[in-house]
């Protein structure tokens, strides 16, 4: 897998000659090889021309968009890669079955909750005590097949994300007290970090969704909008305890997140620069991390897995293989 790049800096990016230079406010420039670049991650005030999306769509790179609060504000996706008018028409009858609709978003709440457990279950064994959430994930687990629609699964979902967010306060240190989620805007350093991390593992969907022929605005468990990948919420709900709550929980109990590297703005509380550099340097680290796979019997990524979800999606739509939210095995 390429990687990806991260501009944190002001300023411009632009093409030169056969790459990408970053020019920043203060006249640095710095270069990145575009042609072992994943996506390319903006998070400062860049300007860029179409030159820049050309030569981008020409290498079949994306450029995800951060803005302000650090909210995911959208992407610069290349035409190129694959296509399949075929794929898109299993997609779109997959939702209008509301049977097959149901199954596909049962798979991924189940996966969700499962992955949520596994991080609760590491510090329960711990010492953390934790004992009472597991209980509550595992009788939420147990309602998914239950469930009539996908409102009511939904509403299932909701009741784990909530069980297992009131683990974080034990989790994490003392000094970082968590109460309840808070995203528009995040209220403290916690949901700051919660934030930044989903808006990383969405933009990550994104791009993996870009390799395969799935429209990623045709989504199941998520309700499908206007502007806005609603399949990457989907295959994002699988990963991010995986990912961003991992790489959370490390940082904030490594000491390697402090007050520095927060300000508040305007009622907000957010990553500053010197955050935002300390938590997508351990995000990238991790993405780059590989597991035994015990189907493909070789080591893949983390980040692979991103793109092996949605061929699996991909596989079940076109062929009817069997399809089995991602569940954490190690």
């Amino acid at each position: 897998m390429d990687k990806n790049y991260h501009v944190f800096s002001d300023g411009r990016i632009e093409r030169r000659d056969d790459t990408l230079r970053v020019v920043t406010d203060d006249g640095d420039k710095k270069h990145i090889p575009v042609e072992h670049a994943e996506a390319v991650f903006l998070h400062g005030q860049i300007d860029f021309n179409t030159r820049f999306v050309s030569f981008l769509n020409s290498e079949g790179v994306a450029a995800h968009v951060f803005g302000w609060k650090d909210y995911y504000s959208g992407s610069v996706i290349p035409e190129k890669g694959q296509r399949s008018g075929r794929t898109v028409v299993a997609q779109v009858n997959a939702y209008e079955d509301e049977q097959q609709r149901l199954r596909i978003a049962r798979e991924f709440v189940a996966g969700s909750i499962h992955n949520m457990r596994a991080n609760v279950a590491y510090y329960d064994s711990r010492g953390r005590e934790l004992e009472r959430s597991l209980d509550e994930l595992d009788a939420a687990a147990e309602r998914v097949d239950e469930t009539n629609d996908v409102a009511e699964l939904m509403g299932v979902e909701a009741t784990a994300r909530k069980a297992y967010y009131a683990t974080f306060s034990t989790i994490l240190p003392d000094e970082y007290p968590f109460r309840s989620r808070e995203f528009d805007p995040p209220t403290d350093e916690v949901n700051s970090v919660i934030s930044f991390g989903n808006s990383l593992v969405y933009a990550n969907c994104v791009s993996a969704i870009r390799a395969t022929a799935l429209e990623p605005s045709v989504s199941y468990l998520h309700e499908p909008g206007e502007r806005r990948y609603s399949l990457s919420l989907d295959i994002a709900d699988l990963f991010k305890p995986v990912l961003a709550d991992r790489v959370m929980f490390r940082l904030f109990n490594r000491g390697q997140l402090s007050g520095d590297d927060f300000r508040s703005e305007v009622g907000a509380c957010l990553l500053s620069e010197s955050g935002r550099k300390t938590y997508t340097k351990e995000f990238e680290k991790t993405l780059e991390e590989t597991v035994e796979h015990p189907r493909l019997d070789r080591n893949v990524s983390y980040q692979y897995l991103l793109r092996l979800e949605a061929y699996k999606l991909k596989k079940h739509l076109l062929a009817g293989e069997q399809y089995d939210g991602f569940r954490r095995w190690w």
